[in-house]
């Protein structure tokens, strides 16, 4: 005999063949009809159980969305592709990409998505690192499943977002070591010797990124006021076959002899900090006069072939600069200087740590670099030997001179 209440309450009845059932209005679906929800039990006592811990859930606003239930792996490819890929930029795009297809699917894509918890995101950083991942790889795909399970919740499919109840994989914050000044001036003098120069100038005095160097413009650039506008950014090219049907043979696309270039070259700065005036020292203003001159006689020699893009680094025919053509290019640069290997991104380090050394106010190198908060400050200005000696130099100044006998 059924209990039923009046206007949606729950119920609970037995059947003809003697089993127990429950059901609660939990709200109201997408077409406006009541979210009945059903449970079942042997005997009366366990569906009542059942009936109020789903009226507990409901009160507390616990109660997944009605429809299908998504797997994980059906749910990150449906974030990935219809939710992430309309709000991101294509690089983090390509990142979250990376961690779904390669990473999370194939570790954790059969569960069911209500199902999972956070012992099974530990076990599989674990094993990521175990397998031979570093940190920092397992790290990227615990941020992307926080994420879409962010979206998650938000839309009713979880209650809760297991991967923020998760330990995040421990990564240690890579020691840096900028180049000193004497350093930057030999770089500087080696630069001089190639084509342009200027592009390492921005970077170890101005601490341009490597996309932003690259994706500068004539335009964004005044030499009579002495200032520049960081604007853009020059991203990495990705490309789909351009063959039919992959014909080529090549795996990468990238390699295709018909390749098609699927993004754009250059974006908006990644964040509205990035966007910002920089004002320029006048031996750099002298050396990319210079280097415009220069520009304007490859134009000349190139004819038809120069491409016109307004580019201020470019190729001998206009082109802009490929990342990676410039990372090699570093890479010489540093060897041409008998200087320790090191990554490009030093430089801008190294920019942060001239800054240091100027005693320039913390507010005003956050617009220099580009920085939204004082811990990027904190991370990129390092203290050098030159620092060092002059701190001592300080300390030993007040302690012993205020150490003397006044009468001496």
């Amino acid at each position: 005999m059924a209990t039923r209440q009046p206007n949606g309450g729950s119920s609970i009845y037995q059947d003809k063949d003697g089993k127990w059932h429950g059901r609660v209005t939990v709200g109201v679906k997408d077409d406006g009809t009541p979210d009945r929800r059903h449970v079942r039990g042997k005997n009366r006592a366990e569906v009542t159980k059942k009936v109020r811990e789903l009226e507990k859930k409901r009160d507390e606003g616990n109660v997944p969305k009605a429809g299908k239930s998504w797997t994980v792996a059906a749910w990150l490819t449906h974030w990935v592709e219809n939710i992430a890929a309309l709000s991101v930029r294509p690089n983090t795009l390509s990142g979250y990409r990376v961690a779904v297809n390669v990473h999370l699917i194939p570790g954790l894509g059969a569960h069911r998505l209500e199902k999972l918890e956070p012992e099974h995101l530990e076990r599989f950083y674990k094993k990521m690192q175990d397998n031979g991942s570093k940190p920092a790889t397992a790290h990227q795909a615990h941020r992307t499943i926080r994420a879409a399970l962010n979206q998650a919740v938000r839309r009713g499919h979880l209650t809760r977002n297991v991967a923020s109840l998760a330990t995040a994989p421990r990564v240690e914050e890579e020691e840096v070591t900028p180049y000193e000044v004497e350093e930057v001036q030999r770089l500087l003098l080696e630069a001089g010797k190639r084509r342009n120069s200027g592009r390492w100038a921005v970077a170890l005095a101005l601490g341009l990124r490597q996309g932003e160097a690259l994706g500068l413009q004539w335009s964004d650039l005044d030499l009579e006021e002495g200032t520049l506008w960081v604007r853009q950014s020059m991203q990495r090219p990705k490309y789909r076959h351009g063959c039919e049907g992959e014909s080529c043979g090549k795996k990468h696309a990238g390699r295709c002899p018909e390749r098609v270039r699927t993004n754009k070259q250059a974006a908006p700065t990644k964040s509205r900090a990035g966007k910002r005036l920089i004002g320029l020292p006048d031996q750099l203003i002298k050396m990319l006069r210079l280097h415009q001159e220069e520009q304007e006689r490859e134009r000349l020699n190139a004819r038809q072939l120069w491409q016109d893009g307004g580019w201020v680094f470019a190729t001998e025919t206009g082109q802009p600069l490929i990342p990676r053509t410039d990372w090699d290019e570093w890479k010489r640069l540093l060897q041409a200087a008998e200087l320790r290997d090191g990554r490009l991104h030093d430089a801008r380090h190294t920019a942060g740590t001239i800054l240091l050394i100027l005693g320039v106010p913390e507010r005003i190198v956050m617009d220099i670099m580009g920085w939204s908060s004082t811990a990027m400050a904190h991370r990129y200005q390092h203290v050098t030997k030159r620092v060092r000696r002059d701190v001592a130099q300080q300390i030993g100044g007040l302690v012993w001179e205020a150490a003397k006998d006044p009468l001496d």
